[in-house]
């Protein structure tokens, strides 16, 4: 890693400490300094999040036009506006208001972080974006995890003041990492032509727009395993409560640890070969979840262990490599566009998420990870479909891809 991208790496990571420090007691502030009823408050952060939805279209094409680097920057000084907001306010109003300039910045940062991690691959020291997609993924998952663990820490002595004091921290760093962002070099390579029909050429790339369909489903299993879990051990198993702190930290350590050799073993692999393989272990491993069921209490918590192992191999090699897909898949001078409207499919995926396992739940336990587990089927046979329609230069890793 070149010296110069010192401050990005930098900026990601005090980035993701402060949210991981703010996000795990984020209701609770709410709840407990401007006393808002956790059932307003949800519905508030929903609202918020729903009206910023359209954000993706338009920060795609602030990208094309200004670059990456510039709104990436500003992304977290609007972030940092949003969260240190959240210290002025006294009712709905303006939570409301604080809240939208939040989720606004957020959708910033997701629609235009990946497209500067292109621009870093591609004029980087032939490392290939999949590892500068899996360093971006360890730093921001080491920096969630450690902040985390802080606020964990912290919740033992839950008062106002701490309340304050972890917000204040949040912002901060996004103040900090907007500074170091400042001090990042990144040279703008014009695009050969002029820009080619804007979103109307997206709207006509069918296979692109399959990707983003197929990755959807890829995403909601992404995000089931902290989502689903603690529910499941604590209504649907014969397993001890505690088990879910170890299992989700292991799963946390291993993605912050792992991403890079990961990247490096299915190196050989296409890239669209390497979602089928992620699909057909999340497949696996919703199936041996609903089996947990079955499962003697004496050797349930290994079980688990095992199974969790599963998740997190496929969440290894998904994330690098589908965002890897998706920018290769990009003509260079829509990049900026492709790659924000490619974040709809984890947007999808949260918005889907909650009621898609609530629903199945109640309906009967085994049924959210085997309906799981079809369509991760379902996606990984779709990945062999649009194998035959994507760009054949987008399928595999530069030939001087390296570690």
């Amino acid at each position: 890693m070149a010296g110069r991208t010192v401050p990005f790496f930098a900026a990601l990571s005090i980035d993701a400490l402060g949210t991981g420090l703010f996000i795990p007691l984020s209701l609770l502030y709410f709840a407990k300094v401007p006393k808002i009823d956790l059932v307003t408050v949800g519905l508030l952060l929903s609202v918020a999040g729903a009206v910023t939805l359209p954000m993706p279209v338009l920060v795609g094409q602030l990208v094309d036009r200004f670059g990456a680097r510039a709104i990436v920057t500003a992304a977290q000084f609007v972030q940092a506006a949003g969260f240190l907001g959240y210290l002025a306010v006294s009712g709905t109003v303006s939570l409301v208001f604080a809240a939208v300039v939040a989720s606004a910045g957020q959708r910033m940062f997701w629609s235009s972080v990946f497209a500067l991690v292109a621009d870093l691959a591609e004029r980087g020291e032939a490392k290939g974006p999949e590892r500068w997609f899996a360093l971006v993924g360890m730093a921001q998952t080491a920096g969630l995890g450690a902040g985390g663990l802080i606020s964990g820490l912290l919740l033992a002595v839950a008062t106002e003041q701490t309340f304050r004091l972890l917000l204040l921290a949040n912002g901060v760093t996004f103040v900090l990492a907007g500074v170091l962002l400042l001090f990042l070099r990144v040279e703008r390579k014009p695009p050969a032509g002029p820009t080619r029909g804007g979103y109307r050429v997206l709207l006509a790339d069918r296979p692109y727009l399959g990707l983003i369909a197929t990755n959807a489903i890829f995403a909601l299993c992404s995000v089931f395993l902290g989502l689903a879990l603690p529910v499941y051990v604590v209504d649907g198993l014969d397993a001890p409560g505690w088990v879910v702190g170890p299992l989700l930290a292991g799963n946390t350590i291993l993605l912050a640890l792992g991403q890079t050799t990961a990247v490096r073993i299915v190196k050989p692999l296409a890239r669209t070969r390497v979602m089928m393989l992620a699909g057909g272990l999340w497949a696996v491993w919703g199936v041996t979840s609903a089996l947990a069921l079955r499962v003697p209490a004496a050797v349930l918590v290994p079980y688990l262990v095992l199974c969790t192992l599963c998740f997190t191999v496929a969440e290894l090699v998904h994330a690098p490599v589908s965002m890897s897909l998706a920018s290769e898949a990009a003509p260079p001078d829509l990049r900026g566009r492709y790659l924000a409207v490619f974040q709809y499919s984890f947007a999808i995926a949260l918005v889907i998420a909650p009621g898609f396992f609530s629903v199945l739940f109640t309906a009967g336990r085994p049924l959210p990870w085997l309906t799981l587990a079809a369509l991760a089927l379902l996606g990984a046979a779709a990945m062999l479909v649009l194998e035959r329609r994507l760009p054949r230069e987008s399928l595999r890793a530069s030939p001087v891809f390296r570690t």
